[in-house]
């Protein structure tokens, strides 16, 4: 039996999580929940799952969540309550699905105490990616990757006899992507979309900033960043490519010129439960995917001209030190712009450049330097959009 916390439990990956762990009783318990706001829905999985715990990072509704709350649950507030909740000592592992910057302190709370961390936010490992695995190396904690493609790496990487770090024999991590909405329609004028086009996914129910970064391929981009982290391969070892129908997660190619690919049908609960089951596999209660139902399956390299948040994140990595953060934080407030209908979707990417071009990057932050180049980067782009 695996005890978790599970922060963002009212999101998406936190909800299949949680259908992940109801398919799984004897295998999987949640022992503490974290929400942003949503303290309703927490309380209802507390009830269901028995959970005592949870902490609502914004102190209003931790507030109103503490009152409603019965008498046996015990409510933690702010983002200090979400770092208590990933490093308290009954947890044996802490799924990480909350969404951008706000996962970085909770993942080094835990780690920092050797749990390891199953991990779909991915800014955590873009913004503090050094940091973090530093930590891990040094508490043996271990990170689980909960995205799909990242998932899929690990399990070709698990299946060709290499794990992080043992890359000797690696050639190419290649990350597909669907390419969102627009990414096979070169005609669609991308500078005039609207907001209800750009959340219009082809192949996966996400959040909001997920899918606009699905739209802009900035999710590439981060995933980029974050596989180097992961798998310990340089940039020029990692490349992208577009795969509408989203049934090859990744594939791993290694020296020899063989490649090894993951395949399921889109459901992030594959990858969910595999992270939460490591190394052992359970039936669960997943789809089945049919390849003579399938048809054919598509591969195309993406237009870099079109997306430039491909190139952003790569220079981002490339020079490295805090401009990753820098390039992460403008994204937040560049996608909330966008969503808010104050600028374009090619705007993203150029308030994204404009805030890069005027950082100056310090080479090796320690946590505070990461969060001081993360808040720059926002009172910047708040100025720009």
């Amino acid at each position: 039996m695996k005890r978790m916390a599970l922060l963002g439990s009212t999101g998406s990956i936190g909800e299949n999580t949680v259908r992940v762990v109801a398919s799984l009783p004897e295998q999987l318990q949640i022992a503490a929940l974290a929400v942003q706001s949503n303290w309703p829905r927490a309380l209802e999985q507390a009830e269901t799952f028995g959970v005592e715990v949870i902490a609502v990072a914004d102190p209003a509704a931790a507030a109103l969540c503490a009152a409603a709350a019965p008498p046996h649950i015990e409510v933690l507030a702010g983002p200090e309550g979400v770092a208590t909740v990933a490093a308290l000592d009954e947890v044996d592992i802490v799924v990480c699905a909350v969404v951008g910057m706000a996962g970085l302190q909770p993942v080094l709370a835990a780690v920092s105490r050797g749990t390891s961390v199953a991990l779909a936010t991915k800014e955590a490992l873009v913004a503090g990616g050094g940091l973090i695995t530093e930590t891990c190396t040094r508490t043996g904690a271990h990170l689980l990757p909960i995205d799909s493609e990242h998932s899929a790496l690990f399990q070709c990487l698990s299946a060709g006899g290499h794990e992080a770090g043992d890359v000797g024999h690696v050639q190419r991590l290649i990350l597909t992507a669907s390419g969102g909405p627009f990414a096979f329609h070169p005609d669609v004028d991308l500078a005039t979309v609207t907001v209800a086009q750009a959340l219009a996914h082809p192949s996966w129910d996400m959040g909001p900033k997920v899918t606009i970064d699905s739209a802009t391929l900035m999710n590439k981009g981060l995933e980029i960043i974050e596989a180097h982290w992961l798998f310990g391969l340089s940039l020029d070892h990692i490349d992208v490519i577009l795969h509408p129908e989203s049934i090859v997660h990744s594939l791993v190619e290694f020296v020899d010129g063989s490649m090894l690919a993951q395949m399921s049908v889109p459901d992030m609960r594959l990858a969910i439960q595999y992270a939460l089951t490591y190394p052992e596999r359970c039936a669960g209660n997943l789809p089945r995917l049919n390849l003579a139902a399938m048809g054919d399956l598509h591969f195309e390299a993406p237009d870099p001209g079109r997306f430039p948040c491909l190139r952003l994140a790569r220079e981002a990595l490339e020079q490295g030190g805090s401009l990753p953060a820098v390039m992460n934080a403008a994204n937040e407030i560049a996608v909330e712009a966008f969503l808010q209908e104050q600028i374009s979707l090619v705007g993203i990417s150029a308030l994204i450049e404009s805030v890069m071009d005027r950082h100056d990057i310090v080479a090796s932050p320690d946590l505070q330097g990461i969060l001081d180049a993360d808040a720059w980067a926002r009172r910047e782009a708040e100025a720009l959009r």
